[in-house]
Order: structure tokens, then C-alpha cells, then sequence
């Protein structure tokens, strides 16, 4: 299983248009983690608490192998808010306020001593119990651009993410103000389109 996240201003967004700007369509991913390290690797160890391994509304321990846990253990460290078969890229977005997404390999541990269990291969939409919640407007990370969130130009034809209160390591120079269906929809003060998925999938983007 693996974790993914962009905390400490590292959330991706999608050049659509910059004013001035003839902008490319360009991805981009991050490996910078809520605790400080890479996208993390570690076994599963399903515990068997519902009938699917990491089901929505239960809980994860924390740490490099991420484990089942009641979410009212000591151990619990994060909730899942939404949870789907495949890979994430051809599923739908997590909610806004996701933290972290967990890509789940599928498997077939043994749940019981009959080893008549399987996990099958999938992705969980996680948030934090506690705080910091990189996912919230504005903090400069989640697996999702939102209205709210800051951004800064990584390069030509891409925008990454950063914390709007300057305690990123890049400063912003844009905020998402707005998400709409169009980008003529977009306020006219609008300098940058982003991309963000889901019905709204146009953020309207003014200079900071």
C-alpha cells in the first residue's frame, strides 16, 4: 500500500490558460509526505473490522505499514472519507478535504485461519484525525487543488501548490477563488485557469 499526499505546499494543479501566457497541458506528481518523508511503501495487514479492508468511515493506524484499526484505538490516525476499486487515476476525485490518498495492491491476506480472504487492488481517500490536515484550504497540500488553496508557477505550463500564510517554501502568487463548470464562468479578475476535477473542474485563479 502507498501513501500519497502533497503537504508542505506541494499539491499539483493543471495549467489550463495564464493570461500572457500560451500554457500547455502538464501533470506533475510530488513525493514530499505529511511527515516528512517519500511516498511511503509498507505491508498491508488488513484486521477484518468490516467487510471491506479500509471501508468508508474506518480507520488506519499510522506509520509505514498502514493497518486497520477501530477507530477508537489509540492507534487510529486516520478516517476514510471515500474508497474505490482501481487505480485512482481512473477513478473519481477524493472529497476536497482529503489529506492523504492510500493506493491499496491487491491481495490476498489471510483474514482468518481459513486464508479465505482477498483485498482487491484499490485506493482510499484518508483524513487525518488530528490535525495538521494538508487537504484544508489553503494549507498547501492534499491530493486536490480547491477553491481557496495558493499557488506558485514551478514552471512553464505548471502550478504546484504552497501554503497561503507564507510558511512554504516557495511564496504564492495565486489563489483559487472560485471553481465553475466554464472558464467563462470565472470572476473577471481571473489570471490563471487550474484544473480541478469533479463537476466543477475549472478553479478561477486571481494574483495574490
Amino acid at each position: 500500500m502507498r501513501r500519497t499526499d502533497r503537504s508542505r505546499g506541494v499539491a499539483c494543479a493543471l495549467l489550463l490558460v495564464a493570461v500572457g501566457v500560451a500554457a500547455t497541458l502538464t501533470g506533475c506528481q510530488k513525493s514530499s509526505g505529511a511527515a516528512g518523508g517519500s511516498d511511503l511503501a509498507g505491508s498491508v495487514t488488513p484486521s477484518g473490522y468490516g467487510a471491506t479492508f479500509l471501508g468508508i468511515g474506518e480507520c488506519s493506524s499510522r506509520g509505514r505499514a498502514f493497518r486497520e484499526v477501530s477507530c477508537a484505538s489509540e492507534k487510529a490516525a486516520a478516517r476514510v472519507l471515500a474508497r474505490h476499486e482501481g487505480l485512482q487515476a481512473d477513478g473519481p476525485a477524493c472529497p476536497p478535504r482529503t489529506d492523504f490518498v492510500l493506493h491499496i495492491s491487491e491481495s490476498r491476506p489471510a483474514f482468518d485461519e481459513d486464508g479465505d480472504g482477498s483485498v482487491p487492488r484499490g485506493f482510499a481517500c484518508m483524513r487525518n484525525l488530528e490535525e495538521p490536515h494538508p487537504g484544508d484550504p489553503g494549507k498547501g497540500g492534499g491530493p486536490r487543488t480547491v477553491v481557496g488553496d495558493c499557488l506558485y508557477t514551478a514552471r512553464k505550463g505548471q502550478v504546484k501548490e504552497t501554503p497561503c500564510d507564507g510558511s512554504g517554501e516557495m511564496a504564492a502568487e495565486y489563489e483559487v477563488v472560485a471553481a465553475v463548470q466554464r472558464r467563462a464562468q470565472c470572476p473577471p479578475a481571473t489570471q490563471l485557469y487550474v484544473q480541478l476535477g469533479g463537476d466543477k473542474a475549472v478553479g478561477c485563479a486571481r494574483r495574490v
